[in-house]
């Protein structure tokens, strides 16, 4: 199964614990007059919109290569996932900082029961656990079946989609303990400004995950190459094909989280023809994508001993 198939799911079931648990969060909102729950209940619908954006981008990453589009539709995902980390920032954290504001300076202190807040905040800490326990599932298979450590390969060579929930459920959680603890402290000191800091706090979060999200999208839409230790394995391959001397220059793009393109200026060994060098060509391109399948386009330029 692709990286595309397995993110799919993913995302829906991270889609709807957010929708579900937005409208949740925002009856108990309206109830207890919190502004943290207000705001979690806006970061709620901010991660739905943008579960929609991923599946737009899977579904459009999909379309095969054509004449305008020669390799393919796969930075669509990049794109998407672009439009997603500003939904988190725009919609998320401006209505979050917003509330937070307008309780810090109004000082109202919520007259709602937090009763019904705080089960909602448990039935989502649950929900969204089991959200995010799938896509760290999926996280962790992909870097087992890629020999890297998890870790890394969030950061670098995830699917974008894969990699948006993964960010989102786990602020979403760390927001839900933010309400609660504003909740609870409003409650116990007759305090507003708990409440007010609590929503300034989520979305604190919400601005650091969608800058860590836009920079990581942007990079990889302005053509980001594949890692240090794939481009040694790239290069040592093409060394050690029958007619290359060297490596002169090496250049890679990642297309998409699972196609790679390279490009390589080789150095050519004496004595070879055009028909060798187009067996040598053939021979690199196989091995290539034998020990790197997401490598999907090899090309070399040749360098004659006698240029």
């Amino acid at each position: 199964m692709s990286d595309n198939e397995e993110s799919r799911p993913t995302v829906l079931l991270a889609g709807a614990a957010n929708l579900l648990i937005g409208v949740a969060k925002l009856a108990a909102g309206l109830v207890s007059g919190s502004a943290a729950m207000l705001a979690e209940a806006a970061h709620s619908f901010a991660d739905t919109l943008n579960q929609v954006f991923l599946l737009a981008a899977l579904q459009r990453s999909r379309k095969p290569a054509d004449v305008t589009h020669p390799f393919g539709y796969g930075m669509e995902r990049y794109f998407w996932s672009l439009l997603a980390a500003v939904g988190i920032f725009v919609l998320g954290a401006g209505f979050a900082a917003y509330q937070g504001i307008e309780v810090l300076l109004s000082g109202e202190v919520g007259g709602g029961s937090p009763t019904a807040s705080y089960v909602v905040l448990a039935v989502a800490f649950v929900v969204e656990g089991v959200s995010l326990t799938r896509a760290v599932w999926q996280l962790r298979t992909e870097a087992r079946e890629r020999g890297t450590a998890a870790r890394r390969h969030l950061l670098h060579d995830a699917e974008p989609a894969l990699r948006a929930v993964v960010f989102e459920d786990s602020v979403a959680l760390l927001g839900v303990a933010l309400a609660a603890g504003g909740l609870a402290l409003e409650h116990a000191t007759g305090s507003a400004v708990w409440d007010g800091v609590a929503s300034l706090l989520i979305a604190g979060l919400l601005v650091v995950v969608a800058f860590g999200l836009g920079q990581q999208n942007r990079d990889l839409l302005i053509g980001k190459a594949v890692g240090a230790g794939v481009q040694e394995g790239i290069s040592t391959v093409i060394r050690d094909a029958d007619g290359i001397d060297d490596v002169l220059q090496l250049m890679t793009m990642r297309l998409a989280p699972d196609q790679v393109l390279v490009a390589a200026r080789v150095d050519l060994s004496p004595g070879g023809d055009g028909d060798e060098f187009e067996a040598t060509a053939d021979a690199v391109d196989a091995r290539i994508q034998e020990r790197y399948p997401e490598v999907r386009h090899v090309f070399l330029d040749p360098t004659s001993p006698e240029t």
